[in-house]
């Protein structure tokens, strides 16, 4: 007798589409000759010395469970960083839980949260998991579209003419995923305004705070009167090279991280012991590591821009983390098809800009993440493809 698997499963789970940047990365990487401008990944191997502390963990024999919220050493560091950095302050003994990345962060900030029905409103082009760690979690997320014209930036008038009586949380990521667009102290002051008028909570993406260009990073939560509302996510993949580390970190007033630990504890238990020793290092060596890869990053940022701008494709330039979101409406073709021909004529591999909401319609990303020589010869590719259609 077969089983009908379909009667089991979860409706929610059913519903949730798989990640789009996936589909065009194992799309590509079964392809010879292609250049990924892609996976959101720094090119950049995990710094030496952060790898060197990790093995001497694991030689050292710390492979046992630590504290359900991490290492109180790491925990401290973290403390630390915050305040030196951002100026904002956590006790490392009950306001911090390193998680096993950043994306864990988020998904403990949405269950301890939300109530069935529950609305977040997630600023879009977004990245592809928001919407469906929301859903998952029991709540709707309503999207908030922004353009190229505003530079992708939500306004204040956006976000208060979206709110209702469901509305518990607004999710910001700046610098953001996929457009790259930065939102400056004064803009976020004029966001924090709206979130004290309406009572909401702020979920806050810094995953790339340590990669802004023009401008040093401002958290919303340094801000008067979001600390006591804003749950901050951060971790170590993309500032610090340690993407298949998978290790983050959450900070908030210990009301809200004393749920979040306590669905942790269920359902991860600890992050792995040594690789949290290696994160001790990167903090440690913070300066060293970071100021390298961002002066790399900004290099290739201003060409990038400059090149695609020279194609036709335009584009505004990011305020920080390492991607581009240019147009492809001149083309006359949808993002997807623009991606899938591009990869197919001349082994280029984007991100179709619709996989990150509705507004990303027209649009692709592009990592700059990969090497001067590799985005020389991308935008040789880009440019020809251009051509061809015309």
């Amino acid at each position: 007798m077969s089983v009908n698997y379909d009667a089991y499963l979860s409706e929610t789970a059913k519903q949730i589409q798989p990640s789009g940047i996936r589909k065009f990365f194992d799309l590509a990487s079964s392809m010879k000759g292609v250049i990924s401008l892609g996976v959101g990944e720094p090119d950049f191997i995990t710094p030496w010395s952060v790898r060197e502390t990790t093995i001497a963990s694991l030689e050292g024999g710390y492979t046992s469970y630590t504290a359900n919220a991490g290492l109180l050493e790491l925990r401290t560091e973290i403390a630390a960083y915050l305040k030196n950095n951002f100026r904002i302050s956590y006790d490392p003994n009950d306001q911090i839980i390193v998680t096993v990345g950043a994306s864990q962060a988020l998904d403990l900030a949405f269950r301890a949260l939300l109530n069935q029905g529950d609305e977040v409103l997630i600023v879009e082009p977004a990245f592809v998991s928001y919407s469906s760690l929301v859903s998952l979690a029991g709540g709707n997320p309503i999207p908030l579209s922004t353009n190229a014209e505003n530079g992708f930036k939500v306004t204040p008038e956006q976000i208060e003419a979206a709110i209702t009586d469901n509305t518990k949380a607004i999710l910001l990521c700046s610098p953001n995923n996929p457009t790259g667009t930065y939102l400056n102290r004064d803009e976020l002051s004029e966001i924090a305004r709206v979130v004290q008028k309406h009572d909401l909570i702020v979920v806050s993406d810094e995953i790339y705070a340590e990669l802004t260009y023009d401008e040093d990073y401002t958290s919303i939560t340094s801000l008067e009167g979001m600390y006591d509302r804003t749950i901050l996510i951060n971790g170590f993949s993309k500032g610090f090279a340690m993407t298949g580390w998978r290790l983050g970190f959450v900070a908030a007033p210990k009301e809200l991280t004393h749920v979040m630990l306590k669905i942790h504890q269920f359902t991860t238990m600890c992050a792995p012991h040594m690789l949290q020793h290696g994160a001790i290092d990167a903090l440690q060596n913070r300066e060293t590591i970071v100021e390298h890869m961002k002066n790399s990053y900004r290099r290739r940022r201003n060409y990038i821009v400059q090149s695609l701008n020279n194609i036709g494709l335009d584009c505004h330039t990011p305020g920080g983390a390492f991607y581009v979101f240019p147009s492809i409406k001149k083309t006359g073709l949808t993002s997807e098809q623009f991606a899938e021909q591009l990869l197919l004529q001349e082994k280029v591999a984007v991100v179709p800009g619709n996989v990150f909401g509705e507004s990303g319609e027209g649009y692709v990303r592009c990592s700059y993440a990969t090497s001067l020589e590799q985005l020389q010869e991308a935008m040789k590719r880009i440019q020809r493809f251009i051509d061809s259609l015309e």
